[in-house]
């Protein structure tokens, strides 16, 4: 897998006791959805006390701990805004009527036209995040309406995009999910609290029990009862990418496990473009469960046939491909004994660029593999997200010029399939009318701005 980066994942909590080890360890579990900056903001004796940098969790907060018993916590991989530590969250935000802290997970689709409005109307802005933008515009409607609340339902009235937020606000936290549901967030509880997630992995790792996802265009709050509200409705565009790739495999997102969603894509791999050969190898980790599916599926021995150096850093965030190609190499190391000789089955979750897939392959080749026919388990990737991944580029998509057998030639692997897109559909469980696919059928939910976007 290479080429792709979610932006961010987000975590809440209230509790009868101090919350800092549980955000931090629901954040060291949500590590996997953004490595540079973490932050924390706690509310303690009446303000708010933050503390973020850039870093992994475990860096960030060596020396550090805040007090309190209601606090958020965000990490993040920038899709949109710079990489410095005035873009880390959560914000704290100060204004008349009191302050709070807000971290998101997701990308609007109209930062440029909410800035622009927000700026004509005396904002300020001292980031180019777009979560300022949505922090500076719940301030606005709060104060036109005179109830927090309140004006946290009329600023979804007017954003456009994909925003998971956990608010503090006093001693309460606030869970926010955009009424189209692209981003996952779930809501747990114990005996001692209440929070809030990105992902159930988060509730698990924080002895939290999984209750349910927050609902599309709900406003959850958290203080001493659990209240709910209704912000705004749409149709329902789950992120397909969430459970292909983005979240860990022993998440529940939406009521669906993500492991048996990966093992049924790879199953129906098997089912669809079966294929002659010795040992299923995956590419690690993102391709490792569809693997155990194809073979499950296929009856061909699973293998480990990669070894990856789990210490070296993402290869899809190097600037240059030749960076990306000696990343692949320190990244990845064939097994000798299982690959000399061998027909390999090399199942991955996508190809972007074909860069990674292309030097994997001929590493697996230079190790003495016979045949290598690669399975993918998510249909080809044509089309950019606007949502939070970042892919917002045609350019970047080797499937966008290159039929299946280009792609085939352009790799080097002796064959090349994908999942198709109803076998996705229903390896995934949900209806289609209810998932985001736009990055493979070009179908995007918001589609008018996302029309003034492809204009753009």
């Amino acid at each position: 897998m290479n080429n792709k980066g979610e932006k961010c994942a987000v975590y809440g909590i209230r509790s009868s006791e101090d919350v800092f080890d549980s955000i931090y360890y629901g954040l060291y579990s949500l590590q996997h959805r953004g490595q540079e900056s973490a932050g924390i903001a706690t509310f303690y004796e009446n303000k708010i006390n933050l503390h973020k940098d850039l870093g992994l969790v475990s860096d960030v907060f060596k020396n550090t701990r805040l007090k309190g018993k209601t606090g958020i916590g965000h990490v993040r991989y920038s899709t949109c805004g710079g990489l410095g530590v005035e873009n880390s969250q959560p914000f704290v935000i100060n204004y008349s009527e009191g302050s709070f802290a807000i971290a998101h997970n997701g990308n609007l689709v109209n930062t440029a036209e909410m800035r622009a409005l927000l700026e004509r109307k005396g904002s300020v802005f001292t980031t180019t995040s777009d979560t300022e933008i949505i922090a500076q515009l719940i301030v606005r409607e709060h104060l036109k309406t005179g109830d927090f609340i309140e004006g946290i339902k009329s600023a979804m009235n007017q954003l456009k995009g994909a925003y998971s937020l956990a608010i503090v606000k006093e001693d309460k936290v606030i869970a926010v999910r955009d009424p189209w549901g692209f981003r996952p967030l779930v809501y747990g509880r114990s005996d001692k609290g209440h929070a809030i997630a990105s992902e159930s992995c988060a509730l698990d790792a924080t002895d939290m029990k999984l209750v349910r996802d927050v609902k599309p265009g709900e406003i959850l709050v958290i203080g001493d009862s659990v209240e709910s509200y209704t912000g705004r409705n749409e149709e329902t565009a789950h992120c397909m990418f969430e459970y292909v790739y983005f979240a860990r495999p022993d998440s529940i997102l939406d009521g669906i496990s993500v492991y048996e969603v990966r093992r049924n894509l790879g199953k129906t791999l098997a089912k669809e473009s079966p294929v002659k050969a010795d040992i299923v190898a995956a590419v690690p980790d993102s391709g490792i469960t569809a693997a155990i599916g194809f073979s499950q599926g296929s009856g061909i021995p699973y293998g480990e046939g990669l070894m990856k150096n789990r210490y070296q850093g993402r290869t899809f965030i190097m600037p240059k491909q030749k960076d990306r190609e000696n990343g692949v190499k320190v990244k990845l190391n064939p097994i000798r004994s299982e690959i000399t000789g061998k027909r390999i089955v090399l199942v991955d979750d996508s190809i972007v660029r074909g860069t990674t897939m292309r030097r994997i392959i001929k590493l697996l080749r230079d190790y003495g593999a016979k045949e290598v026919h690669v399975r993918i388990s998510c249909p080809p990737i044509r089309c950019p997200c606007y949502y939070g991944i970042d892919m917002q580029t045609s350019e970047q998509f080797i499937a966008q010029k290159k039929i299946v057998k280009e792609i085939e030639k352009e790799i080097g692997a002796d064959s090349l399939a994908y999942t198709s897109l109803e076998g996705l559909i229903n390896a995934i469980g949900l209806p289609k009318e209810k998932l985001c696919l736009a990055c493979m059928n070009g179908e995007y939910p918001i589609k008018e701005e996302q029309k003034k976007l492809s204009e753009l």
